[in-house]
C-alpha cells in the first residue's frame, strides 16, 4: 500500500496535481524538538533549478500540522503537509488514451480501472518523494550518532563528474533523457540492526529504496560486482573486537544485520520516460500503435535530484529498524 514500517511508519498520499501532498509519520518519539526551518536544507537539495532539472517551481514550504506542540514532538502522528503551486495539468490530457512507455499510465489505468489521476503521473509522480525526502529529514534525527554522504557518482553510463553536465546537455539537445547512479554512504551506523531473513538491513532499505519511482536497481557493498570475486578476495577480515574490518565489500551489513563498518548502497536511476523526441507506442483510443511526443515539464535527468531521495530511504529504514531494536528486551549476551 502507501505506508512502510512497523513502530517508525510512513504514510505518503496525495498526487502531483492535486491541492496537496504529504506524509503521516507514526512513531516519532515524544518530546523532540522539531521546527519546519529543519526541513529546509534537505528539501532544497531535492528542489529543480539546476541545468536537465524539471522548470516546474514550487516553494516546497513543509506545514506541521500535527503531532507537535510548543516545538516538541508529541507521540502522535506527525503531518507534513505541502501544497502543489504549479500545476500546468492540460500537458497531460492526451496521456490517458495514449501513455507513456515505460511509465505507470498505462498499468496505473489497468489496475484502478481508469479512476486514477494521471495528470503528472498522478500518485506515480517523482513529486511525491518531497514527502518522502521530509520523512527522511525527521528520521535522521532520530539516528543522531549517523553521518550520510550521498553522491552521483554515474550519469549516462559516464563515470567523470567533469564530464556530467556535458552528458545531460546532450540529452536535452535530443530531446532525450539519461539515468544514473547514486551512492549514499552511512558512517556511525549502530551495529545490530536487522534481523534475518525478511527483514534483515538489505532487505528493509531494498524495500525503500525501490519505492523511489525511477529505481531498477539496488546493491549493497561490493554488490554486483563480488560475484565476480573470489572468497578470498570478497571477504572483509575483521580487524578488531567492535567488528570493523579490513576490507568493506559487505556494505556494513553482514547476515542482515549492521556490522559496525560503513553502510554502503548504490542505487540505479533509471531516464525519465517523459522525453520530447518521438516515440511509437500504443493509443488505447485508436487501438494502434502511432508516434507520441510528450509535453509537460520533466527532468532531463532524474537522477541529479534523486540524491537526497535515496538518503531519506536509507534514513528510514535505519530509524525503524533502531526504534523496533530499541524496543525488544535485552538479551542474554554471549
Amino acid at each position: 500500500m502507501n505506508s512502510f514500517g512497523r513502530i517508525f511508519r510512513v504514510s505518503i498520499f496525495g498526487e502531483s496535481h492535486g491541492e496537496t501532498i504529504g506524509a503521516v509519520i507514526d512513531g516519532v518519539p515524544a518530546g523532540m524538538a522539531l521546527c519546519e526551518e529543519e526541513f529546509l536544507a534537505d528539501l532544497a537539495r531535492r528542489k529543480s533549478g539546476a541545468r536537465g532539472t524539471t522548470p516546474r517551481r514550487e516553494s516546497d514550504s513543509p506545514q506541521l500540522v500535527s503531532g507537535l506542540f510548543e516545538g516538541r514532538t508529541t507521540g502522535a502522528p506527525l503531518t507534513v503537509l505541502f501544497r502543489n503551486e504549479n500545476r500546468r495539468s492540460g500537458d497531460y490530457a492526451d496521456l490517458r488514451i495514449h501513455p507513456r512507455p515505460s511509465h505507470a499510465d498505462w498499468t496505473a489505468a489497468l489496475k484502478y480501472g481508469g479512476f486514477n489521476d494521471y495528470r503528472g503521473g498522478g500518485h506515480f509522480s517523482g513529486r511525491l518523494t518531497l514527502p518522502l525526502t521530509a520523512a527522511g529529514t525527521v528520521a535522521k534525527k532520530i539516528l543522531s550518532g549517523a553521518e550520510f554522504r550521498t553522491s552521483l557518482v554515474e550519469v549516462g553510463g559516464c563515470c567523470d563528474p567533469q564530464r556530467f553536465a556535458e552528458t545531460v546537455e546532450n540529452a536535452l539537445r535530443d530531446g532525450d533523457s539519461v539515468g544514473g547512479v547514486v551512492e549514499c554512504r552511512v558512517r556511525g551506523v549502530e551495529p545490530g540492526l536487522g534481523e534475518p531473513f525478511f527483514d534483515g538491513a538489505e532487505s528493509v532499505l531494498a524495500h525503500l529504496l525501490f519505492s523511489i519511482p525511477a529505481v531498477k536497481g539496488v546493491e549493497f557493498g561490493a554488490g554486483f560486482a563480488s560475484a565476480r570475486m573470489r572468497g578470498s578476495q570478497n571477504n572483509d577480515p575483521i580487524a578488531d573486537r567492535q567488528g570493523h574490518t579490513a576490507t568493506n565489500h559487505a556494505g556494513g551489513i553482514c547476515g542482515g544485520i549492521t556490522n559496525n563498518n560503513e553502510l554502503t548502497v548504490r542505487v540505479a536511476v533509471k531516464p525519465t520516460p517523459s522525453i520530447s523526441c518521438e516515440q511509437r507506442t500504443w493509443h488505447t483510443g485508436h487501438q494502434a500503435v502511432e508516434p507520441l511526443i510528450v509535453k509537460g515539464r520533466h527532468d532531463a535527468c532524474i537522477a541529479l535530484r534523486a540524491g537526497v531521495v535515496v538518503e531519506a530511504a536509507v534514513a528510514i529504514g535505519l530509524a525503524d529498524l533502531h526504534l523496533l531494536r530499541a524496543s525488544a528486551a535485552p538479551g542474554t549476551g554471549l
